[in-house]
Formats: structure tokens, C-alpha cells, sequence
């Protein structure tokens, strides 16, 4: 699987055709976050599964300022019938666009095809910023389904550290030694670390050593 984009490179310039029209990619979604997953293919179990998660999850991804965007190797028709026999057989209303790539030329261009698992892409994920910069890659094979929750909690941890210059921890917000709180970034002066002993004495901060400092967050 040829990959050439990497986590802080601008999401590349592209126009594609999706089940609710032509989206250019990244500037239609200037300001606001967006995540773009590929599957293996329409009317498969697992994908069926994946898009059923990520509609029941898609308005909390709004909440966090995040639009959805499927991509799959296939047709465009095929894509709004699928749509409708999941609406059909589940009840679940697809809200979000699902990109038409029948010759795989986006899904190349974002390395979405590993050649020992045939010609369909892998179920890839793009965590792309307001400002068009990729902040997260995740990769699944074909026979595993994700965990949505866990792509929400990646942009809710990516947003917030973002917004305060942070770090957080294993499985923030619920790491099961630091709770909710986030990580400071390590004292790397004499100064900061007088600092930081300063912080915690007022009660500002917790450390377990000065390059080890974490503090609450608002939520």
C-alpha cells in the first residue's frame, strides 16, 4: 500500500462525486473538522455494520464541529442503493455523503489500497482540521470492523489538546490512573521546572516530577 500522506500534511486538493454531489475536498469544509473513512465495498456485512455506527454517532461528531465522508471503490448508484436498503432493513437514514470512486483513483491517492488484500481499499480513517491539516491516520484490515467511539474519542482528545496546548493520556477521558485530567508538556528549562514546583505548591497543578505534571481541563 503506497502511503505518502503522514500525520501535519495538508489533506490534497481533490473533487469528488458523492451521494449528496460534488464536494471539493479539503476547502468545502474550511472551519470545521471532518473525517474521511473508506470501506471495502457496498452491501457487505461489516461495512453495513461500520455505517450504521457512524450515522448513530454522526450527531455527536457535529457537536465536536466533525462532518462525515465514506468512500468506497464503487459506483455512485450503487452507493444510494445501499443507502436505501440499510434505511429499508434497519431504519437508519444515511445523512452523510458517501464518495463514488469506481476507479479507485482517490483512494490511491490517499493510499486507501494495499495490493496483498486485493482492489478494494481497507477500512482507512482521516482526521482532517478546520484547516485542511491531517491530524490523525488509522488503518483496519477488511475483516475488522472500527470502533466509532474510539474515532470520536480521537477528535474530541485532538480538539482539546489543540485548544490548550496539552496532552492527554491513555484513553482520556477516562484513563484509569489520571482520570480526566490532561498532561502538561515537560519543563525543558531550569526556569519552568522552578515553575512548575511553584504550580503545584499553589494547588494549580499535580506532579509526580517536574517533567510528570497534569491539572483538570474544562470539559
Amino acid at each position: 500500500m503506497e502511503q505518502s500522506l503522514k500525520i501535519g500534511d495538508r489533506f490534497p486538493q481533490l473533487i469528488a462525486h458523492t451521494t449528496l454531489g460534488k464536494k471539493a475536498l479539503p476547502d468545502d469544509y474550511k472551519g470545521r473538522w471532518f473525517i474521511l473513512f473508506s470501506h471495502p465495498g457496498d452491501f457487505t456485512p461489516v461495512c453495513t455494520t461500520e455505517f450504521i455506527s457512524f450515522e448513530q454517532w454522526s450527531g455527536k461528531f457535529r457537536q465536536l464541529n466533525t462532518e462525515l465522508i465514506g468512500l468506497s471503490i464503487d459506483q455512485v448508484f450503487s452507493h444510494l442503493k445501499w443507502i436505501e436498503w440499510i434505511k429499508e432493513k434497519t431504519g437508519v437514514h444515511i445523512t452523510f455523503p458517501i464518495i463514488a470512486d469506481p476507479l479507485g483513483e482517490i483512494a490511491k491517492q490517499l493510499g486507501m489500497i494495499s495490493p496483498k488484500k486485493g482492489t478494494r481499499t481497507v477500512r482507512g480513517v482521516f482526521i482532517v482540521d478546520g484547516r485542511g491539516v491531517i491530524r490523525q491516520i488509522l488503518y483496519y484490515p477488511q475483516e475488522i470492523g472500527r470502533n466509532v467511539s474510539e474515532i470520536w474519542r480521537s477528535v474530541y482528545a485532538l480538539q482539546t489538546a489543540t485548544a490548550y496546548k496539552i496532552s492527554t493520556p491513555e484513553n482520556w477521558p477516562n484513563n484509569p490512573f489520571l482520570g480526566s485530567h490532561v498532561i502538561i508538556p515537560p519543563a525543558d528549562t531550569v526556569e519552568k521546572i522552578n515553575n512548575r514546583y511553584k504550580q503545584q505548591k499553589e494547588g494549580k497543578i499535580q506532579c509526580l516530577d517536574w517533567w510528570f505534571c497534569y491539572r483538570a481541563v474544562e470539559q
